[in-house]
C-alpha cells in the first residue's frame, strides 16, 4: 500500500536525523517563548497587601455609609412619630379618635393585625402584654368605627384552640375554653370601659372551631348605638394546615363519590374557609419593623391591603392611624 511506503521511507529518514537536527526541524513550529519576568520577587507581595487593604476600606466605607443611612431613617421615623403623637393622640376618648378619621374617605370593615410574642415576653408576662395590645387595638376599632377586628399570634397563646385536647376530656376542655374567652373578654371590656365608660359596645370574642362569647360580663351595661365588635382570635394552626385539611376532605368526598369534581371550584373554598375560619381582611396591619406574615392565614390575604412602618417595634395609635390613611388613599383594582 502507499500509505505503508511513505510511513517506511518517513520512519526511516527521521531515524538518520539527530537529536539537534530534529529540534532544528521543529523548532519553526513551535510557540514563541515568553519573556522573562524581570520584576522583582518581592513586587507580588506587595500587590497582593494593597489590594487587600482596597478592599478592606471599600467594604468599611460601605459599612458607615449604610450604617448613617439607617441611624437617619430611624432618627426620621422616631421624630414622624413624636410629629403625630403629638397632633394625633386619642387621650382615650373615643370622640378624638372619631375625628381623626372623619375625613377618609373609607374605613376597613374587617381590619386585622399581627402581633409577635418576643422572646424576652415569654410566660405570663408575655400574655398579659398581648392580652393589653388587644384590648387597645380592640378600643381603636370601635372608637373609629371598624366592626371586624382579628389578631393573629403565630404561637397560638391567645387562641384557645391550641390547647391540648388529648389530655382533657370534653367536659374539661370546654371549660377551659370557656374561661380562656372569659379572660380575654375581661381583659377587652375593661379597656373599653377606660375609652367609653359604662356604656361600651357590645363585644364577642370568637376563634375557630369554637364557640363565640358574648357580653359575658354583666357588670356593665352595653349599648347598640356605640356599635358592635367582634374580635377574632387566629394562630398558625389556622393558616396553612387548614388549606391542607381542607383539601384532604375534598379529596375523600370526591373519591367516595360524594362530591363531584366539577364542583370543586374557587367559590367553593373561599366559602368553606370562610365559614370555617374567616372573611378577607381589607386590612393588614403589621407592628413590626419587616413585612412577615409568620404563617398567617395565605387564602385570606390575597385581596388584602398590608401595611407595615419601619424602624417600629410596637403597638403605637400613630402605626393604627397612618395604616386608616394609608388605606384610605389606596386604589383598588381587581381587575374584570
Amino acid at each position: 500500500m502507499a500509505f505503508s511506503k511513505e510511513t517506511r521511507i518517513y520512519r526511516n529518514d527521521v531515524d538518520k536525523l539527530s537529536i539537534s537536527e530534529r529540534q532544528k526541524l521543529i523548532k519553526p513550529y513551535l510557540p514563541p517563548k515568553r519573556p522573562e519576568n524581570t520584576r522583582s520577587p518581592k513586587s507580588q507581595p506587595i500587590r497582593m497587601f494593597l489590594q487587600n487593604q482596597l478592599h478592606i476600606l471599600v467594604f468599611a466605607v460601605m459599612h458607615v455609609v449604610f450604617s448613617l443611612y439607617i441611624r437617619f431613617r430611624q432618627a426620621y421615623h422616631i421624630l414622624l412619630d413624636r410629629i403625630f403623637a403629638v397632633l394625633y393622640y386619642h387621650h382615650r376618648a373615643p370622640e378624638l379618635i372619631r375625628q381623626d378619621v372623619r375625613r377618609l374617605d373609607k374605613i376597613p370593615q374587617h381590619l386585622s393585625v399581627i402581633l409577635e410574642l418576643r422572646d424576652e415576653e415569654q410566660g405570663l408576662a408575655g400574655l398579659e402584654k398581648l392580652l393589653d395590645d388587644v384590648a387597645e387595638i380592640s378600643a381603636w376599632c370601635a372608637g373609629a368605627g371598624i366592626p371586624m377586628l382579628s389578631v393573629y399570634e403565630k404561637t397560638g397563646l391567645l387562641s384557645p384552640a391550641q390547647l391540648d385536647q388529648e389530655k382533657t376530656n370534653i367536659d374539661n376542655e370546654t371549660g377551659a375554653l370557656k374561661d380562656h374567652l372569659q379572660r380575654t373578654h375581661r381583659s377587652v371590656s375593661s379597656k373599653l370601659r377606660a375609652y367609653f365608660g359604662h356604656r361600651v359596645p357590645s363585644l364577642q370574642i370568637q376563634a375557630p372551631h369554637v364557640p363565640s362569647f358574648l357580653n359575658g360580663d354583666e357588670s356593665y351595661q352595653t349599648s347598640s348605638s356605640t356599635g358592635h365588635l367582634s374580635i377574632l382570635l387566629l394562630s398558625a394552626e389556622d393558616g396553612r394546615s387548614t388549606l391542607v385539611d381542607l383539601t384532604k376532605t375534598l379529596t375523600e368526598m370526591s373519591q367516595r363519590n360524594k362530591l363531584s369534581t366539577s364542583d370543586i371550584s374557587l367559590d367553593l373554598i373561599d366559602a368553606e374557609i370562610s365559614e370555617s375560619i374567616m372573611t378577607e381582611p381589607d386590612l393588614l396591619i403589621l407592628f413590626g419593623p419587616f413585612v412577615k406574615l409568620q404563617g398567617y392565614p395565605p387564602w385570606q390575604v390575597r385581596l388584602t391591603e398590608i401595611y407595615h412602618s419601619q424602624d417600629n417595634c410596637g403597638v403605637g395609635y400613630q402605626v393604627f392611624l397612618r395604616a386608616l390613611h394609608n388605606f384610605a388613599n389606596a386604589h383598588m383594582k381587581f381587575g374584570r
